[in-house]
């Protein structure tokens, strides 16, 4: 499922995008989809395997026609010079590392004059929500080390260089979820109740009125918020 909304962060054929902490490479996917060159970069080894296990089936599918390739490396200290991406999407890291300010300054770097990137993290009501609940949320080797605050990350991209120029909502139906998690035990995804209620999400993924209807939900309830912002063109 895409937090990304395509439409905001346009992809043209040929673009070099960045998926940084690609995880198992659902935004990488549609990336290639579109005529794209593709880097996904994550620290995850077996996520990495994951993800060439599905472009491996996708290229023999012919469902894409661009090129990917995959790299193991800490998606926030990037070995590439300035100005090298188009595109860059960095889906639900930021809440993980230590020094997001670096971090947001970082991907500016590596972004072309004129390109566009997307950074998405938790909502703050969310996260909340959870660490009230459950005591193991943000105490989880790995997990989340910060409640992101919009603003001050949308403060951070601007002092980069970036202009915000749209905001975006989604997974509303994954808010109850983590919510039933974190009451019947973050590491017991397969108690009764939450595995349950992921058989309904897996299920909207492929029911229109389910998926209007998380659209709606979306202004209420989200569970991640993206920012959407572009380099500044100094030649225009």
């Amino acid at each position: 499922m895409l937090t990304v909304n395509f439409r905001t962060l346009p992809l043209e054929k040929g673009d070099l995008v960045l998926d940084a902490g690609c995880g198992e490479g659902r935004h990488t996917f549609e990336c290639y989809r579109h005529d794209c060159r593709v880097l996904g970069m994550d620290l995850s080894h077996q996520s990495l395997l994951k993800a060439k296990y599905v472009l491996g089936e996708m290229k023999k599918r012919k469902e894409a026609k661009g090129r990917v390739l995959l790299l193991r490396g800490d998606a926030l200290r990037l070995p590439f010079p300035g100005g090298t991406f188009d595109k860059i999407i960095c889906a639900e890291v930021i809440e993980h590392v230590d020094d997001d300010r670096k971090g947001v300054a970082e991907l500016a770097r590596i972004l072309s004059e004129g390109g566009k990137i997307a950074v998405t993290v938790p909502t703050r009501m969310t996260e909340h929500l959870y660490d009230f609940i459950s005591k193991e949320y943000f105490r989880t080797p790995g997990g989340h080390v910060r409640k992101v605050i919009p603003r001050v990350l949308a403060r951070y991209l601007e002092e980069s260089g970036l202009r915000v120029y749209a905001v975006g909502f989604a997974h509303a139906f994954h808010s109850p979820y983590w919510m039933l998690r974190c009451i019947f035990g973050l590491h017991q995804e397969n108690a009764s109740i939450p595995a349950l209620y992921r058989k309904i999400l897996t299920y909207s993924l492929f029911s229109r009125p389910l998926r209007l209807l998380e659209k709606f939900c979306n202004c209420f309830f989200p569970k991640s918020i993206i920012l959407y912002a572009q380099k500044e063109n100094h030649n225009r």
